[in-house]
């Protein structure tokens, strides 16, 4: 069952070859016998799931079943969930119980997918590797001496394991797609605005955006034709119509053209990784594609412009947290001021406190012009690039990640070098752009993702562009030792 696609796992479903009850069982089962050697889930609500897949029962025995019914999944630990802890794996949130549910988890729990639990993440998503959740680091099933990526190392890791069928993510700055690329599954973060914020945890308001993680692409577009659409409850919500991803799955791709900047295969990028990603742009070749060489020329700038803008946003939108409210208190405090200090100080963690004391530098008096409205004309330049390209391709394409994943402790103490690990992926938040990670040939058994990075709301074309390429490859069906069986 947990090798199935979401397509197979429904028609059984409709057939009756075993009930939603026994599917979600046997899911919860692999998340106990697996995840402690991967620390992929904060909190497992089997009791929940287990309701949920009864109600899904009775609507297939009724006929009234949508695609998506009985299928369990998993939520990050950003999206707020009714009565169940939402951790963003800070012990700042760690007694803190939601009492709604975000639009996401509202809208996959219509659709009656019932909800295995809550998956690890770095802490309030700053991260790139997993290791500064309050709950402990992820561990990669293809090899768990090495991370998963990050921020949603959990939600992939448990995909990539074969503990949920789907997971949703949040992608920032790349935390969808890079732990996607090193875990060896399909991650999409669509359009900024084609998903809803509602309820999912803010870290930098202008760039976050939720996702989805899958085996394959055909997966992720039939769960992001139900997590999106308009929502009056979030102001940066799109109104662009929603549409079914998964009708145009199956179109050709002669003629296609594809952009590929100069830019990401330079300086920093491994051999092996580079190998591996020109292979998967020949098999495209051999699709009916024609590769176009493209330029992003203000690529570089993208790392700088990223870490003063997402740390200032970030600054501002923790400072609600402070031990008042809702979230940890320190103990026994002296004063008010005392308590914020004490609070704030035990409650986040270091990667937390260095990006809320850089957000808040570049927003003081006398810095502003010179950090923050620098770097916001330069995320203008980096958008300016994409529009131009768009002009004259259809996709733009190149790897994730500079490099497969990485030994756990490996860069946690060295930030720059960090930082380095989402070289390809922050200018596509920067620009609001929809893209995708898709499994291609791995590098001395470790997994690499090839970026198919789509023009604004073309995620119909993105998810097409994919699933074409899963049809001619299998490498999105590989699965790591010891999960797969």
């Amino acid at each position: 069952m947990h090798n199935k696609s979401l397509t197979e796992l429904a028609a059984d479903l409709r057939a009756g070859a075993y009930t939603s009850v026994e599917l979600t069982q046997h899911f919860l089962d692999r998340i106990e016998k697996h995840d402690g050697s991967l620390n992929s889930f904060i909190t497992v609500t089997a009791d929940i799931a287990l309701a949920q897949a009864a109600e899904a029962d009775a609507q297939i025995a009724a006929g009234t079943a949508g695609p998506l019914t009985g299928i369990p999944m998993a939520h990050k630990d950003i999206f707020c969930t009714d009565g169940v802890k939402t951790s963003c794996g800070s012990k700042m949130l760690d007694n803190f119980i939601s009492p709604y549910d975000a639009t996401v988890v509202e809208k996959l729990k219509a659709a009656g997918m019932p909800m295995l639990g809550k998956t690890n993440m770095d802490e309030f998503a700053m991260g790139s590797s997993n290791e500064t959740s309050f709950y402990g680091a992820v561990k990669n099933p293809w090899d768990t001496d090495r991370v998963p990526g990050g921020s949603s190392g959990g939600s992939a890791a448990a995909v990539a394991a074969r503990l949920a069928p789907i997971t949703t993510g949040s992608d920032t700055g790349g935390s969808i797609r890079q732990p996607a690329s090193l875990t060896g599954i399909t991650g999409i973060k669509p359009t900024y605005g084609r998903v809803s914020r509602f309820g999912m945890i803010a870290y930098a308001s202008s760039l976050d955006q939720g996702g989805v993680f899958a085996r394959d692409a055909a997966d992720c577009a039939l769960v992001l034709s139900a997590m999106s659409g308009f929502d009056e409850k979030d102001s940066t919500s799109s109104e662009e119509e929603n549409v079914d991803f998964t009708s145009s799955l199956d179109k050709s791709l002669d003629g296609l053209r594809i952009g590929v900047p100069k830019e990401y295969f330079g300086e920093g990028l491994d051999e092996g990784v580079s190998t591996s990603i020109k292979a998967a742009l020949e098999q495209y070749k051999a699709l009916g594609a024609e590769i176009v060489e493209i330029e992003l020329p203000n690529t570089g700038l993208a790392i700088p412009s990223y870490y003063v803008i997402a740390p200032a946003e970030c600054s501002a939108n923790l400072s609600r947290m402070d031990g008042v409210r809702y979230g940890h208190r320190c103990e026994n405090p002296v004063d008010l001021e005392d308590m914020y200090k004490r609070s704030r100080s035990e409650g986040f963690g270091s990667e937390v406190k260095r990006r809320i004391m850089v957000g808040t530098y570049a927003l003081s008096a006398g810095y502003y012009d010179a950090y923050y409205i620098k770097a916001q004309k330069v995320r203008r330049k980096i958008k300016e690039d994409f529009v131009k390209a768009f002009e004259n391709v259809d996709v733009i394409m190149g790897p994730v990640a500079p490099t497969t994943a990485f030994k756990v402790g490996e860069k946690k103490d060295d930030p720059v070098s960090m930082y380095l690990s989402d070289i390809y992926t922050l200018a596509v938040n920067l620009a609001g752009l929809p893209a995708i990670s898709v499994p291609v040939e791995p590098v001395a058994g470790l997994p690499v993702g090839l970026q198919i990075i789509g023009n604004y709301f073309d995620e119909s074309r993105l998810l097409n562009v994919a699933h074409q390429f899963q049809q001619a490859t299998d490498w999105h069906k590989q699965s790591p030792e010891g999960f797969g069986g």
